[in-house]
C-alpha cells in the first residue's frame, strides 16, 4: 500500500470518526427538541418516535404558562451581572499580575490555584449564613456574587493566559509612535485581549446559567427562581413527570444560550490580529 493511499484512507477514518462524535454529540439534542412537540402519550409510549409525527405544541405553552418568563428575568439578570463583573475584576487582575511586579504576587496566583481546588459545595452552609447575615436570600445580587466569587479564579487564570501572550513590546512600539500608556494599552493590547475576554465569559455564562445547588439553597422563593429551579417543579414525586413539559421546557432554556453564542462566536477570532498592525 503506498504512502498516499494510507494517507486517504486514514483520512477516511478520521472523517467517519468526526462524524460519530458529532452525531452522539447532537443526538441527545434533537431528541429533546423532537420529544418537546410530542404529546406525553406518544412520548410514553413503548414505540419510540424519532420524528414529531404527533406534532404540538401543547408542552410548550404549558411550559411557558408555568413561570418560565418570571424564571427567565431572574436567569438573565443574575447572569449578565455575573458575566459583567467577573470580566472587568478578573480584566484587572490579570493585567496587574502579568504586567506588574509587587510583593506577594506569587502567593496570589497560588491562591488562585487552591481556590479552584476547593468544591464549591462544602461551602453552601457559610455561604447561606453569610447571605443571611446581609439580607441577601432570594435576591439577584446576593447570588450573584457567589457565583461572580465561583467564576473569578478560573477567569483571572485564563485570562493572564491571555495577557502574557501578548508582548509588552507592542505597546513600547506605540509609545515611541507617540501614543501614552494608556493609549497604548487602549489601542493595542485591548483588542488582542477580545478572544480571550469572549472566552472567560462564555465560562461564565455557562456557569451562571447552569449553576443548580447554590440557586436551589439561596432562592427559596417561587418568584426569585432560576431557570434550573424552575425547571425541577416540573419533576414531582406526588404525581407522574410529564416529560414532554420537561423537555419544552429544557428546549426553552437552551434558546438564550445559542442566541449568546451566536452573537460572541464571530468576536472569538475577531480580535486575534486587530491592533498589532499600525496604519
Amino acid at each position: 500500500m503506498s504512502a498516499r493511499t494510507r494517507r486517504a484512507t486514514g483520512r477516511v477514518f478520521l472523517n467517519l470518526a468526526a462524524v460519530v462524535v458529532f452525531v452522539c454529540s447532537v443526538f441527545p439534542v434533537y431528541w429533546m427538541v423532537n420529544t418537546a412537540f410530542l404529546p406525553g402519550s406518544a412520548v410514553k409510549s413503548e414505540t419510540p418516535h424519532f420524528w414529531p409525527d404527533q406534532f404540538t405544541l401543547r408542552s410548550f405553552q404549558a411550559a411557558w404558562e408555568g413561570g418560565f418568563v418570571p424564571a427567565l428575568w431572574v436567569s438573565l439578570a443574575v447572569t449578565l451581572l455575573t458575566v459583567v463583573a467577573a470580566l472587568v475584576f478578573a480584566f484587572l487582575a490579570s493585567i496587574a499580575v502579568s504586567r506588574y511586579r509587587f510583593r506577594s504576587r506569587k502567593s496570589f496566583i497560588v491562591a488562585i490555584l487552591v481556590i479552584q481546588m476547593i468544591p464549591a459545595e462544602a461551602m453552601i452552609i457559610s455561604t447561606f449564613r453569610v447571605l443571611d447575615g446581609w439580607h441577601l436570600l432570594n435576591t439577584v445580587i446576593g447570588l450573584s456574587a457567589v457565583y461572580i466569587a465561583m467564576v473569578l479564579p478560573f477567569t483571572i487564570w485564563t485570562l493572564r493566559g491571555f495577557v502574557n501572550g501578548i508582548p509588552a513590546d507592542l505597546e513600547e512600539a506605540a509609545m515611541i509612535d507617540g501614543c501614552s500608556r494608556t493609549q497604548a494599552f487602549w489601542r493595542v493590547t485591548f483588542p488582542l485581549l477580545a478572544p480571550g475576554l469572549v472566552s472567560t465569559g462564555i465560562f461564565a455564562f455557562i456557569q451562571a446559567w447552569n449553576e443548580f445547588i447554590f440557586a436551589l439553597v439561596i432562592m427559596t422563593r417561587p418568584e426569585s427562581q432560576t431557570l434550573p429551579i424552575w425547571l425541577r417543579s416540573f419533576v414531582q414525586a406526588t404525581k407522574a413527570t410529564d416529560w414532554a413539559v420537561v423537555m419544552a421546557g429544557s428546549t426553552l432554556m437552551a434558546i438564550p444560550v445559542i442566541v449568546f453564542f451566536l452573537i460572541v462566536q464571530g468576536k472569538m477570532t475577531s480580535g486575534l490580529v486587530s491592533g498589532a498592525v499600525k496604519g
